[in-house]
C-alpha cells in the first residue's frame, strides 16, 4: 500500500465512509497494526455506528464454523481465536523441510503439530488458533462494510457454547473472504498427512473459495472474522 493510498483510506475511515472491499489483511499490516485499528474502528465510526461500548484493539481473527447464513448457534466451543495475524507468522510450504529440521518450531516461535495443522490462502502453514473462543462481546467485520456485535456466551454444562450476531448480520456478512483458512488432520487409515504433499499450484486461493485438499488429510474450512473491538 502506498503512502497516498494509506492516507486516502484513513481519510475515509475518519469520515465514516465504508472502507473499500479491496483492503486486504496484508494491506492493514503494511499500515501497521495500530494504524489498522484506527482505520477499522475510528472514534467517529464508533459513534456513528452506535458501538461506543466497544474498546478498539489491534485486529484479531476468529476461525468460525457455521452455516454462512446463520445468525446464531450453539457451537462456539468449536471456534478459535488468533490474537495475532497468523499469516505473517506463517511458514511457506517450500520451507516445510526447514521447519521440520528445526524441531517444528517456526521463526515466530509457535510449534507445528503434524496431526493438526493449518494453511492460509497463500500456502502458508499457520499456527493453531486458541480453542475454544473465549466468552465475551466482540465487534466483528468482514471488511466488506458490515459490522456486527458477536456475543459468545460462557460454556454450558453440556459443553456447548451459544453465540449470536446483532445488526441482522449473518456469518457470511462478517466473513473476510480474502482470508481463507483450512485445518488438516490425518484421514482414517492414511499413512501420513503432511504439508509436503500440498500442491503449491493450488495457491493463492481466490476470495471466498474453499481451501484445497491435501492427500492423506481430512480438511475443515473455517470462516475468518476480523475482530476490531472488544466489549
Amino acid at each position: 500500500m502506498s503512502r497516498e493510498q494509506e492516507q486516502d483510506l484513513f481519510g475515509r475511515a475518519k469520515s465514516g465512509h465504508p472502507v473499500d472491499d479491496r483492503v486486504s489483511r496484508r494491506d492493514l499490516l503494511v499500515a501497521s497494526t495500530a494504524a489498522a485499528a484506527t482505520l477499522m474502528l475510528s472514534p467517529a465510526a464508533l459513534a456513528q455506528s452506535g458501538r461506543s461500548k466497544f474498546r478498539r484493539i489491534p485486529p484479531q481473527y476468529i476461525a468460525a464454523l457455521s452455516d454462512p447464513q446463520a445468525q446464531s448457534g450453539s457451537n462456539a466451543q468449536e471456534w478459535g481465536l488468533w490474537r495475532k495475524d497468523p499469516g505473517p507468522r506463517g511458514v511457506d510450504l517450500d520451507d516445510y523441510d526447514r521447519l521440520q529440521a528445526n524441531g517444528g518450531v517456526a521463526p515466530a516461535k509457535w510449534t507445528f503439530d503434524s496431526k493438526n495443522w493449518w494453511l492460509e490462502e497463500h500456502g502458508l502453514i499457520m499456527e493453531q488458533p486458541e480453542f475454544p473462543l473465549p466468552a465475551g462481546l466482540y465487534l466483528v467485520t468482514g471488511d466488506r462494510r458490515a459490522q456486527a456485535a458477536l456475543t459468545v456466551h460462557p460454556m454450558s454444562s453440556d459443553g456447548t457454547q451459544n453465540w449470536e450476531l446483532d445488526n441482522n448480520a449473518s456469518i457470511y456478512d462478517v466473513t473476510h473472504l480474502r482470508c481463507r483458512s483450512g485445518r488438516y488432520t490425518p484421514a482414517n487409515g492414511a499413512p501420513s498427512c503432511s504439508p509436503a504433499t500440498a500442491k503449491k499450484s493450488d495457491f493463492p486461493v481466490r476470495p471466498g473459495a474453499a481451501m484445497p485438499g491435501v492427500d492423506g488429510c481430512n480438511k475443515q474450512d473455517y470462516s475468518v472474522l476480523i475482530v476490531i473491538g472488544i466489549g
